[in-house]
């Protein structure tokens, strides 16, 4: 189908992200054909500022070409740069201003976009020509971020479940007569089972989609492009149209929602997608409305497909906790970006971006994220973060990682999750203590331990489990720190059990293992 033609005077340039595929975002309402013109650009910057998979780099190139097709079936006007047009100058903002200069728009309309990067940048180019530059309401989220900041307004700590019940109850979701369904607002005391000795059975398999014409073009260039970017593109099966995601929440609301919540913290090797929902990419792109994917599983509960603490899991992590951390993130920025409360100085080991490591948790979840740049919430936390927190590792260089890896990644998602809840950077803004645990936590949620090297419950010797070490250490360096949180008291008390002669031994294995992880 041929473009629309261009009108010949532009009131508006209507600019649509990577990360804004809606054509019912605010951005778009009162488009008018005959006067309005949507701006889209694939940029090398927006995969180079932090060092970006291939899978990530993939779906965001293919989900944007197919919403452009989409615009232009439509009927929309429509200016795109691809990545390999010849003239492409590399950023958003230089072209952004190109548009501005071919076009001579009155006024730039966009909805509000998610990084403060981003921002300051279209801020720039439109400043840059005299322009102004209208910023709509997300209305993806059930939230504002000005809403979020009245709720933050006088507290010191920003916990998520205030604000989830507020929402909840804001929006009548999961609500009986004024009371929660069920009788509690959490149902997380229900949902951290592991899969015991015999493992995950009968799992369904995760919903992919084979690359058609327009995304084989993509994961070619992606190759040729940034070859030397990790991960590969052999497994890519993402959804990135509408139709696409929508399939993907059928399939996962009837398929895997029953046993979401009872598995959502287990783990086992091999297993990459067991119960989880797949969805974040979908969402994060804005193919899903969050809306809809909530409706979609509190009426499941209510036709008795799903169990309630398996609806109140996944709920809380779209309408608590996706609205808490862009509240957190909205009202942080800019200078969350450059926190430090532990002040971890340690540079990530370099088989980050490989899995070439031998301690088997982490090289199934690196291993994983390289192939198909996803791991979910548990592997994030409780293996790669928890490993990078016990290690002591920048956290400005965590986020860097998880920010490059995952499909899913957007920075005011990304960052609070890792920097706050993930590394403690933030000093305790999101979490209520510092999320530590020694080997044994993964020994008892998944079988990585009993193919590994490592033994969870020695601390020293050539056996010990790095983290089992490296968490005793942790406790040991910042035990003065963590004496003024009484939720890590019980931990505190069995720090205080070793004798000098256990602590040194400890430390020494810690600097040892340290030391090993450097030359690697």
């Amino acid at each position: 189908m041929p473009p629309s033609p261009l009108p010949a005077t532009v009131r508006h340039l209507v600019i649509v992200l990577g990360d804004q595929l809606d054509e019912q975002s605010s951005a778009l309402q009162g488009f008018d054909a005959q006067q309005d013109v949507v701006w889209m650009a694939e940029v090398a910057e927006e995969s180079t500022h932090v060092w970006s998979a291939k899978q990530r780099i993939a779906v965001f190139l293919s989900a944007m070409r197919h919403f452009a097709q989409h615009l232009q079936a439509q009927g929309l006007p429509l200016v795109y740069t691809r990545l390999d047009d010849a003239d492409n100058l590399g950023t958003l903002q230089l072209e952004l201003g190109r548009a501005i200069k071919q076009l001579q728009p009155a006024a730039l309309v966009m909805t509000a976009p998610g990084d403060w990067r981003v921002l300051q940048a279209l801020r720039a180019a439109a400043a840059e020509h005299q322009l102004p530059l209208e910023l709509r309401d997300d209305t993806h989220f059930f939230s504002t971020v000005r809403e979020f900041a009245a709720h933050a307004q006088g507290r010191k700590q920003l916990r998520l479940e205030y604000w989830y019940r507020a929402l909840r109850q804001q929006h009548g979701i999961l609500m009986e007569g004024g009371e929660p369904v069920g009788g509690q607002w959490n149902f997380d005391v229900d949902n951290r089972e592991s899969f015991g000795k015999a493992g995950p059975q009968n799992v369904p398999a995760p919903t992919r989609f084979a690359p058609d014409a327009i995304t084989t073009d993509v994961l070619a260039l992606v190759n040729r492009r940034f070859a030397g970017h990790p991960g590969t593109l052999h497994s890519f099966g993402w959804p990135v149209t509408r139709e696409q995601a929508l399939r993907a929440l059928n399939a996962f609301i009837t398929e895997r929602l029953p046993l979401f919540g009872k598995y959502e913290d287990a783990m086992w090797q091999g297993e990459a997608w067991l119960y989880h929902s797949h969805l974040s990419c979908a969402l994060n792109l804005k193919l899903l409305q969050a809306r809809e994917v909530v409706q979609a599983a509190e009426d499941a509960h209510r036709v008795g497909l799903a169990p309630i603490a398996s609806v109140e899991g996944f709920i809380r992590q779209i309408l608590g906790w996706r609205e808490y951390v862009r509240g957190i993130y909205w009202t942080q920025m800019p200078d969350y970006l450059e926190r430090n409360a532990l002040d971890a100085q340690a540079d990530l080991p370099a088989w980050y971006w490989t899995g070439n490591t031998d301690m088997a948790c982490l090289k199934d979840a690196i291993g994983q994220t390289l192939e198909h740049g996803y791991a979910h919430h548990i592997q994030r936390l409780m293996v790669t973060g928890l490993y990078a927190l016990l290690l002591g590792v920048r956290p400005q260089a965590v986020h860097s990682w998880y920010l490059s890896v995952y499909v899913d990644a957007v920075e005011w998602v990304e960052l609070p999750n890792t920097l706050g809840m993930g590394q403690f950077g933030d000093g305790g803004l999101m979490a209520s203590k510092p999320y530590v645990a020694s080997g044994k936590y993964i020994q008892r949620m998944g079988n990585h331990c009993k193919g590994c090297r490592y033994d969870p419950a020695l601390s020293t010797g050539e056996a010990a489990c790095p983290y089992t070490t490296l968490y005793w250490d942790f406790l040991m360096r910042h035990e003065t720190l963590l004496k003024k949180n009484p939720r890590m008291a019980m931990q505190l008390k069995n720090l205080s059990r070793l004798d000098e002669a256990a602590r040194a031994a400890i430390r020494g294995q810690a600097e040892a293992h340290r030391q090993g992880q450097t030359l690697k």
